[in-house]
């Protein structure tokens, strides 16, 4: 379905009023209804409504027979609702009525694309003087203004237009103009304009309020129902539910349209009636001209049949009018109708429960297109105040409204009712809140009226939809009501207080005028709303709430309220009137009077028929009725008296309880009567109150007769008799009125306690005067607790206006408030008097926090002592807040001056917190001066903080001059600035460094390259542009191309040695690190260095150190014996692996650390043997060249011719460097070797013809214990037919890094000399293997006195150097005498060349022996042994190699193969071991010493 959108734009939204207290009582609270709702009343009845939820758990079962239940809803068209909505659509339907008589339709202009607003024009013109007025004065844009549309754009020129064509001719039919001498009125309409459709108002509901009403049903609620009276209308009223634009309306029937009857006027008695005379040729005559003729062109006058030629009218009409046409004279009859009274249509449907709700929740959610419990209240709230204001959309919904429950049963259960109620749901059948019983408890005196009044009595039951309203009304009699809504969505209720019930009536009057002179009593018939947004802006109170599914509402005596419902729900109500409610119920029967409005029962009877129970009657409502009768008495002894006045002499006793209601209604102002009526005997069956005595007829008073119910003496009896009833209480209760309004000598709070203890005593019932005067004493004894505690200073709570508790203190003005309200109370406080003081305490610190405040700058310490004496009197001073404004800004600026003393500390970060914390603070001159400041010296300090931070990242680098100037600036920011501290110390570096490169340049010494280095490296940390900088990395990069090719020349390829390792001497020795634990502390003795050099990176500290050449040369030196010392035990260890006396029974020797097997070759500079597999590259070393191993061979060793031109290029670069010392020192070391091999001559003659072949030399060999044999592949020279000064020099030409000829030719000579290929020695090369057989005998001993050119075992001490061997003799060794024996037994001869070796050293190197070791010192004690002790010299035995290989073990287990490893004992035996017979591992006989168990024995038995 397609809905049509608005034309109008929406009005302003609705503004929720402020909510209504509501309360939620306790069990015992809910317990009295009557009690709790006494107990609030002070505070709900300043809003007139409020909400009661019940204690959780109240759930009353919901008793109604929905099956049962059903009813006719009232039909309510939203906008007809509300006042001014409703006076506008009066408007527009008399102007279209006007105009349809004239045969026109009626449309509505459009004006800047909305729709022009008839009325508000219409009523504009009117209050400027009218349309000539206007046009005269030319205010149309003044009007155009006021209706609210833009100016600038002649919208004035268009209302004139048409308020001329559509307005101006019905205002002159209102004023009374004559239309028949006028101008004939014509409607042109543009075809833009819409159609209006006539509501038809007065044509809907015609039927006037009823007269009457019986009292069993409130003529309120009939008097606003109105039905059609029309006969040929058609029962299909149920509205036609269309949405239009999200909203509904009612589709009009343009089928059957039914014929207004025109009513004629009436003829007073005297006047003449000429058309009642008319013939019937007559009334085909032209009124205007007399004559009958032309009559195709006479009109008849759809009204009242007069002829008129269409010629005659002024101005002519050219056609016959379509439709109805009324003349002239019909046209004022027609208009001049009075208006009927607004009421409600009943729908032409019947509904039950079920199909009423299925109804409504397809309303709700086809209207908001959602489902109904997803749409807000407040969203339907807005819609719902938007709806009745509009006069272009047309919602209609139905209400069921007024339904009895005494015909279908209430929602509560009820005592023998049709519904039956579990055990547990008992209590809910007798509870005070059931609507049922609420009216008639003991506390409501509408018990005592004893007929059942429907919706007062018994309660209403009300079935409501979405947008269903209640309009604005008050309860019958001012009374109170309750509402409870027992299911469904919420009910939005408004309501104003009692006390503003005329000021509402007045608005509603002033804002809609037409309404309320038609209908005075418009208010009572519940029929027009308006919104509450309209009567706030008029200054009336109004609140709102909304009811959910659960709660009561209360309305308290003359609260207007209304209120719509949310969507479809089920709420029932009821009336109930307590005690305070009684001088209110006489005045509104009073107002009832002055409206002519009936009563739903008598007043006055119902007073007397309390009075009739004085004995049993409570105190206080004894007490109320004896003020109320009093006051009733008194108006009837003056009616009467009057009356009698008057000429009313007759009368006569009648009892009115058994008459009617309606019989016994005033004719004027529809009272009941009751105690007395007026009658006439010319009247029957009519009566007035005494008040209206000349209304009844004309006859005189004499005529008329005196009804009365009781006598003034029966009145003044029943006076008496609730008068002694409440004479004490009254008695007591005066006292308590006077002590209340005592303004001197008021009473102490005790006396008020005592009053209490006297009604406590004397049983009166909690009355509101004595619930008064117990909360007058609470109050008391509250204020003058709080007042204590202020004294005190222990204050925990407040207690401000409205009874809420806050935790903040009292403010002055609360204090003084509180202090004149200890004054006003009607008793005294003892406290007060000192609260006065203390707020003269109070004034005094506001002034001089006043004179304090007033200074420019005050000190933070006064501020402080201030602000505590402020704190400790507790209470809420608004100067504390500005004293703790003050007393951070005091703080604040006092903190930036010390922070601007102390610059040190003053950072850019502390300056940006302080601005931070400046600008949290309150506006101040001095603080906004401070904070300018701060800020300045912030940019300033930013500014030069980024200026010196580009300067120290500025590429190229600022030179000294330009940092030297900013640095004269930046001294006069007082500032930490790191950026600038950083450019002064950059600056302070660059100066040191140009001193330091200045001093190396001046200094008259060769610079060292780590001096370079370490200055052009700390250079890269100054961004300072340094001109000697360059010059020096100049040098730098040429060093370091001279080291590049210096490396090329030098290393190997892929070679892990640097280029300083190569050309110095080793200091460290790794093989020798990982030999044997003896070896470890091999350096000389006694030997004093000044620097530590154990490596490589102590050398070249060393060097980098040096001042001079001269000391890198000295240090190189020491270096270098060094490295002769390490190579010389190297070479003497690896010797001794191929002697048969080797420590090391399983000899591991090469790079892979295994025994020695097949082709092996023995390094000419360590004498290792490696095989011939493991090393790459042996086989290009040329015949007749020494071999040196991977280890040994540390360079390419260039020539010197090449060496030389490099260290040239070094001193022309004029830069010291570790390497550069190591090269100088190469050569110098080299031409020192080659002077010394110029100086010998290897082979002298004498000695060639003593030369000696080594005829029992083999170069195939087995070692003991091993079943392998290895041959040297690589012959090396014998170290045994060398003298040590020819060792020495060979051994220095080896280790030297440069090629020499002189070292080719003399390791020629030697090999030529000393090689086997010499000798006489014809047979193949397996005729010279000697087999070395396991000996299994004892291995000999070295004797006690041992031949010179003996050699111990490796692991003994050497013996004394030899007297024949002397410096500067020959320089070949003689052979010694057992040469034959050690040719014999190969193992004895590497042990005696191991022994020369050392003799050797010992001759050579005598000041650098080493203090023997402690095993070292056993082994000598070893050899001093007798010769009892020790075996026979191997010497002197012609033992055979086997000796060598037995074991001593008492059991050998006779090993075989890798597992023989030999052991010698360091105890006094020296006897070998298989260390598998013994028990010792490896590492265990390498490593630690080893003592045998014949050893051990003998130790311990000496």
């Amino acid at each position: 379905m397609q809905f049509p959108r608005m034309t109008q734009p929406r009005p302003s939204e609705f503004i929720p009023p402020p909510e209504c207290p509501v309360f939620e009582p306790s069990w015992e609270e809910f317990a009295d209804p009557f009690g709790f709702i006494n107990k609030i009343r002070s505070i709900a009845e300043n809003t007139g409504i409020c909400k009661i939820r019940p204690p959780p758990g109240w759930q009353p079962p919901f008793a109604c027979d929905v099956d049962r239940l059903h009813f006719t809803p009232r039909i309510q068209r939203l906008n007809e609702l509300e006042a001014q909505t409703r006076v506008k659509l009066n408007f527009l339907d008399q102007i279209a009525k006007f105009w349809e008589l004239q045969g026109c339709t009626l449309k509505i202009p459009h004006v800047e694309r909305k729709s022009l607003d008839l009325y508000q024009l219409y009523k504009l013109v009117t209050e400027e003087g009218g349309f000539e007025c206007v046009c005269r004065e030319r205010k149309w844009t003044q009007i155009s203004l006021k209706m609210g549309f833009a100016p600038g754009k002649a919208v004035g020129s268009h209302l004139r237009a048409h308020y001329e064509r559509v307005l101006y001719p019905y205002y002159l039919f209102q004023t009374g103009a004559n239309l028949l001498n006028s101008q004939k009125p014509m409607l042109t309409n543009d075809t833009k304009d819409k159609e209006y459709k006539s509501h038809d108002l007065p044509q809907r509901q015609s039927m006037q309020p009823a007269e009457t009403a019986t009292i069993a049903r409130r003529a309120k609620r009939t008097e606003g129902r109105c039905f059609k009276s029309e006969q040929g209308e058609q029962c299909e009223n149920r509205p036609n539910l269309r949405r239009r634009m999200g909203s509904y309306v009612a589709k009009p029937d343009s089928v059957n349209m039914i014929t207004v009857q025109i009513k004629q006027e009436v003829v007073e008695p005297g006047e003449s009636a000429p058309e009642l005379g008319k013939s019937k040729v007559e009334q085909y005559m032209c009124l205007m001209c007399g004559e009958g003729g032309d009559e195709d062109r006479l009109l008849l006058c759809d009204g009242c049949d007069d002829s008129y030629h269409t010629f005659c009218l002024i101005p002519p009409l050219h056609d016959v009018p379509k439709g109805d046409w009324r003349c002239p004279r019909c046209l004022a009859q027609e208009c001049g109708k009075p208006q009927v009274a607004f009421g409600f249509e009943q729908a032409s449907r019947h509904y039950t429960l079920r199909s009423f709700g299925d109804m409504a929740d397809s309303f709700k959610s086809d209207y908001f297109n959602m489902p109904v419990h997803m749409v807000p209240t407040e969203l339907v709230e807005k819609e719902f105040w938007r709806l009745v204001s509009t006069i272009e959309e047309d919602v209609t919904v139905e209400y069921g409204a007024d339904i009895a429950s005494k015909d279908f049963g209430s929602g509560f259960p009820v005592k023998n009712g049709s519904f039956k109620v579990t055990p547990d749901e008992e209590h809910y059948v007798t509870s005070g809140w059931n609507l049922n019983n609420m009216p008639v408890l003991d506390a409501s005196v509408l018990a005592h009226i004893t007929a059942d009044i429907c919706g007062m009595k018994l309660p209403w039951l009300y079935v409501g939809m979405c947008f269903s309203a209640f309009c604005w009304h008050i309860e019958d009699h001012w009374s109170y009501s309750v509402n409870y809504l027992h299911w469904g969505e919420p009910k939005t209720w408004y309501g104003a207080p009692g006390y503003a019930a005329e000021q509402l009536e007045k608005v509603m009057k002033k804002l809609a005028p037409e309404l309320f002179e038609s209908q005075p009593d418009l208010l009572h018939q519940l029929v027009t709303i308006m919104n509450p947004n309209l009567l706030m802006d008029h200054g009336v109170p109004i609140y709102r709430t909304n009811q959910c599914a659960g709660e009561f509402v209360i309305t308290f005596p003359r609260a207007y309220h209304s209120g719509f419902n949310q969507g479809f729900n089920f709420a029932e109500a009821v009336n109930f009137c307590t005690v305070d409610w009684m001088p209110l119920g006489r005045q509104c029967v009073e107002h009832y009077r002055s409206l002519n409005r009936y009563c739903v029962f008598s007043h006055d009877e119902m007073v007397c028929n309390i009075v009739a129970k004085a004995d049993s009657l409570d105190l206080e409502l004894a007490s109320a009725m004896q003020k109320d009768l009093s006051a009733m008495i008194q108006e009837e002894k003056e009616l009467r008296e009057k009356a009698h006045k008057m000429g009313v002499w007759r009368s006569q006793q009648v009892d009115y309880e058994e008459q009617p209601d309606e019989e016994r209604q005033c004719a004027k102002c529809r009272t009941t009567c009751y105690l007395s009526a007026i009658t006439c005997p010319c009247s029957p069956g009519q009566l007035v109150c005494v008040h209206h005595l000349h209304d009844l007829c004309s006859c005189a008073p004499t005529n008329y007769m005196l009804n009365y119910k009781y006598t003034l003496d029966t009145l003044n009896k029943m006076f008496k008799a609730v008068g002694t009833r409440a004479e004490s209480y009254d008695d007591w209760a005066s006292k308590i009125n006077e002590v209340l309004k005592a303004d001197r000598n008021k009473c102490d709070l005790e006396d008020l306690r005592a009053l209490v203890v006297e009604a406590e005593k004397k049983m009166y019932p909690e009355t509101d005067l004595l619930r008064n005067l117990r909360q007058i004493i609470q109050e008391a004894e509250k204020n003058a607790s709080m007042a204590q505690q202020l004294l005190n200073g222990k204050r925990q709570t407040r207690y401000r206006a409205g009874g809420g508790k806050s935790q903040n203190q009292l403010t002055v003005e609360e204090l003084r408030s509180f202090i004149q309200q200890l004054y006003d109370l009607p008793c005294t406080i003892r406290q007060a008097p000192f609260l006065k003081a203390l707020l003269n305490r109070i004034e005094q610190f506001q002034q001089r926090s006043l004179d304090l405040l007033s200074e420019d700058m005050p000190c933070s310490l006064a501020l402080q002592g201030l602000l505590d004496e402020g704190t400790a009197l507790d209470v809420d001073l608004p100067e504390l807040t500005v004293l703790r404004q003050r007393l951070e800004q005091a703080r604040w600026v006092e903190t930036v001056q010390q922070a601007t003393e102390q610059p040190d500390c003053l950072t850019l970060d502390c300056m940006r917190r302080l601005i931070d914390q400046g600008v949290g603070l309150a506006p101040h001159a001095c603080v906004e001066k401070t904070m300018a400041q701060l800020q300045e010296l912030l940019t300033v300090c930013e500014h030069w903080e980024e200026k010196a931070q580009n300067m120290l990242t500025s590429r190229p680098p600022h030179d000294l001059e330009t940092l030297e100037a900013a640095l004269l600036e930046i001294k006069s920011i007082h500032a930490y600035l790191p950026n600038c501290l950083q450019l002064k110390d950059s600056l302070s570096r660059a100066r040191e460094w140009i001193r330091e490169a200045d001093a190396i340049q001046l200094g008259g010494r060769v610079p060292v390259l780590a001096t370079l280095s370490d200055l052009v490296s700390k250079a890269k940390g100054i961004p300072v542009m340094l001109e000697p900088l360059a010059r020096l990395e100049s040098l730098v990069s040429e060093v370091q191309s001279w080291k590049e090719s210096a490396a090329k020349m030098f290393l190997l390829k892929n070679s892990s040695l640097s280029l300083l390792e190569v050309l110095c001497p080793r200091c460290e020795s790794g093989c020798l690190k990982s030999k044997s634990k003896k070896l470890k502390d091999i350096s000389p003795p006694g030997k004093k260095t000044g620097v530590k050099l154990d490596c490589l990176s102590d050398v070249e500290r060393a060097l980098s150190e040096s001042k001079e050449t001269t000391s890198a040369m000295a240090t190189l030196c020491e270096v270098r014996l060094k490295e002769l010392e390490s190579i010389s035990v190297l070479r003497s260890m690896n010797e001794a692996k191929f002697q048969p006396l080797s420590s090391s029974s399983a000899t591991t020797v090469c790079l892979c650390h295994t025994v020695p097997a097949g082709p092996m070759l023995q390094c000419e500079l360590c004498r290792d043997a490696y095989h011939s597999g493991c090393v790459l590259g042996f086989k290009e070393t040329q015949k007749g060249q020494p071999w040196l191993c991977p280890l040994c061979s540390r360079s390419e060793k260039p020539p010197l011719d090449k060496v030389l031109p490099l260290l040239a290029s070094l001193q022309r670069i004029r830069v010291r460097l570790p390497e550069g010392d190591a090269l100088r020192y190469v050569i110098e070391r080299t031409v020192r070797w080659q002077h010394k091999v110029q100086q010998v001559s290897p082979f002298p003659p004498q000695f060639n013809g003593k030369m000696r072949p080594f005829s029992g030399m083999a170069s195939t060999f087995a070692l003991e214990g091993s079943n392998s044999s290895f041959y040297m592949q690589h012959p090396c020279i014998t170290l045994t037919v060398l003298s040590p000064e020819l060792e020495e020099l060979l051994v220095e030409g080896l280790l030297l890094q440069v090629t020499l000829p002189e070292l080719q030719q003399l390791y020629q000579c030697l090999l030529n000399q000393f090689s086997p290929s010499h000798y006489s020695l014809q047979s193949s090369e397996h005729d010279h293997q000697y087999h070395i057989a396991q000996d299994r005998s004892p291995p000999y001993r070295s004797p006690p006195h041992r031949s010179p050119a003996y050699r111990s075992p490796p692991h003994r001490s050497p013996p004394h150097k030899s007297p024949q061997h002397s410096k500067g003799q020959d320089f070949l060794l003689e052979l010694p005498r057992e040469t034959e024996k050690l040719e014999k037994n190969p193992k004895r001869r590497l042990e005696k060349e191991n022994s020369d070796m050392q003799e050797r050293d010992k001759i050579k190197k005598p000041k650098n022996k080493k203090p023997k070791t402690k095993k070292e010192r056993r082994l000598d004690e070893k050899r001093t042994i007798s010769p009892s002790k020790s075996l026979s010299d191997p010497s002197n035995s012609e033992d055979s190699e086997e000796d060598w290989s037995v074991c001593s073990a008492k059991r050998c287990l006779q090993p075989e193969g890798n597992e023989v490893n030999w052991v010698q004992c360091d105890g006094s035996c020296n006897q070998w071991f298989h260390q598998i017979c013994v028990g010792v591992s490896a590492e265990q006989a390498e490593n630690e010493d080893y003592v045998c168990i014949n050893c051990s024995v003998h130790g311990l038995t000496q």
